[in-house]
């Protein structure tokens, strides 16, 4: 039968719950064997027994009611009938059960046996039936707990697999700080063999979690990331991007933490800003020295003119400004190397993205409209990409100064392919540059910095081969920057 079959589909139950379930199962499939079937088979085998009791009955001579047997019947038609159907059947069965018994028929002897007869058969049914819909029931219960049985099961091997290949390291703690799951990441991060994290104290590895995992996890839930500093079983310290949650279990709190190696990152981040600073200082240093080498020629110039006369002939005052003139000009005279050794194949498009995401705010804040526009496709460009980024933000901030100024503001940064060049537009509707002349000149006078902001970006992109050029426009400033393409390898 389709019930039994259910009922032994072959899963099986573990622990105490299922242990019931089963006990559950056996006696809802024995009531089944008895009383299951499809409704016709059920009224046949009814109609067949109601039809042999009554005959037996009839052939039956003698004072021996048979009527309870019509129990047996109403067993079966309760277990498949509507209780309107049911108290049918049973009036049937109690004038079938009248009719062919022996026993005298008075209004009082008869008409309290034929109540006794219906409520035997009515009540017998009915509690039948419904016994067979708490059966169902329980049927519908066992088939909802294997389901959500089997995908929690697929639910947990997801979970496991999942964190088991995940490249980040992800470990459990209780409230002790007492390790209780940690992957296969977990290990390699710390340094650990397989399998003897658990148990070990989390704290000695990443000691920021220490008072995280002594709040009460009652009162307090955390969901946050942190950079701290970690160490590795053999002692080894490293800087760790810490992701971790709090929270509550019927056994204590628990937390959570995903755990990146961030040291390789932080020292890439250090090493660039080293040499953005030894490019800038270079740059700064041979601005300055080009402005000595000026002055000390004209100095120069002035006490030569000086010495023609005769006048300040023989002075030692006049003979050791000389000197100083020399040396200060030999100290100008140091050529510092400018050009760039980081110099590699820059995807602009993804430095425009990020450009993007680090001027928005700004651009935001002072309500500046603009206009991003990118030309699909675009090649590599050789570039130092620090560098690259450091010129785009200054031209950005140029244009941010400016257009604060005034109302309306418009901003366009526009990218595109021209001939053997990639040109970067950047554009504002600021009002222009009233002496185009000195831009790109350091230590410009009236500036608002030191002046050397256009004058670095220039010599950033000429150190990798690339040029920053103004043009101007009408109500406004547009600044060029020209890139080279990045050639195939077997063109380079």
């Amino acid at each position: 039968m389709e019930d039994s079959a259910i009922l032994s589909s072959g899963h099986s139950y573990n622990g105490s719950e299922d242990g019931s379930h089963s006990r559950v199962a056996s006696r809802v499939l024995m009531f089944a064997l008895f009383f299951g079937g499809n409704r016709q088979s059920a009224l046949v085998r009814a109609g067949l027994m109601i039809a042999a009791i009554a005959l037996v009955d009839w052939w039956v001579v003698g004072e021996i009611p048979l009527g309870f047997l019509y129990l047996a019947p109403m067993l079966i038609v309760g277990a498949v009938l509507e209780a309107w159907q049911i108290v049918l059947i049973a009036a049937v069965c109690t004038f079938l059960a009248e009719i062919f018994d022996d026993l005298p028929w008075t209004l009082r002897t008869g008409l309290s046996r034929e109540v006794l007869y219906f409520a035997a058969f009515a009540g017998t049914a009915l509690f039948v039936r419904e016994v067979s819909r708490n059966r169902s029931v329980v049927l519908d219960q066992l088939r909802e707990i294997e389901r959500q049985r089997d995908a929690r099961r697929e639910a947990e091997e997801q979970m496991r697999s999942l964190i088991e290949s995940s490249p980040a390291a992800i470990v459990t703690t209780d409230a002790d700080g007492k390790v209780l799951m940690a992957n296969e990441a977990a290990h390699r991060l710390l340094a650990v063999q397989q399998e003897e994290l658990p148990g070990k104290t989390i704290h000695r590895y990443l000691p920021s979690l220490t008072n995280v995992t002594r709040q009460d996890a009652s009162l307090h839930y955390f969901r946050s990331v942190m950079q701290a500093r970690g160490q590795r079983d053999d002692g080894e310290t490293f800087l760790a991007d810490i992701c971790f949650s709090t929270y509550c279990t019927n056994a204590g709190p628990r937390l959570t933490a995903m755990v990146l190696d961030a040291s390789e990152e932080f020292r890439t981040q250090e090493v660039s800003g080293l040499h953005q600073l030894l490019a800038g200082s270079r740059i700064a240093i041979g601005a300055v020295s080009h402005e000595i080498r000026n002055v000390s020629g004209a100095i120069s110039a002035v006490h030569q003119n000086l010495s023609h006369n005769g006048l300040l002939a023989g002075s030692k005052d006049f003979d050791a400004l000389g000197n100083l003139i020399s040396a200060l000009e030999r100290i100008a005279s140091i050529n510092l190397r400018q050009s760039s050794n980081q110099v590699t194949e820059v995807d602009l498009a993804a430095v425009l993205d990020e450009l993007k995401i680090v001027v928005t705010p700004s651009l935001q804040e002072e309500n500046i409209e603009t206009h991003w526009s990118v030309e699909p496709g675009l090649p590599a460009v050789w570039a130092d990409r620090p560098s690259l980024m450091q010129v785009f933000l200054n031209l950005i901030t140029n244009s941010i100064r400016a257009l604060s100024k005034g109302t309306s503001g418009l901003l366009s940064i526009h990218a595109r392919s021209s001939g053997s060049q990639i040109l970067v537009e950047i554009s504002d509707n600021g009002g222009g540059v009233a002496k185009p002349e000195h831009l790109f000149r350091p230590f410009q006078a009236g500036a608002e910095a030191t002046g050397l902001g256009l004058y670095l970006s220039r010599a950033f992109m000429r150190s990798f081969g690339g040029e920053l050029q103004y043009q101007p426009i009408p109500n406004g400033a547009c600044f060029v920057v020209k890139l080279t393409p990045a050639l195939p390898s077997e063109q380079d």
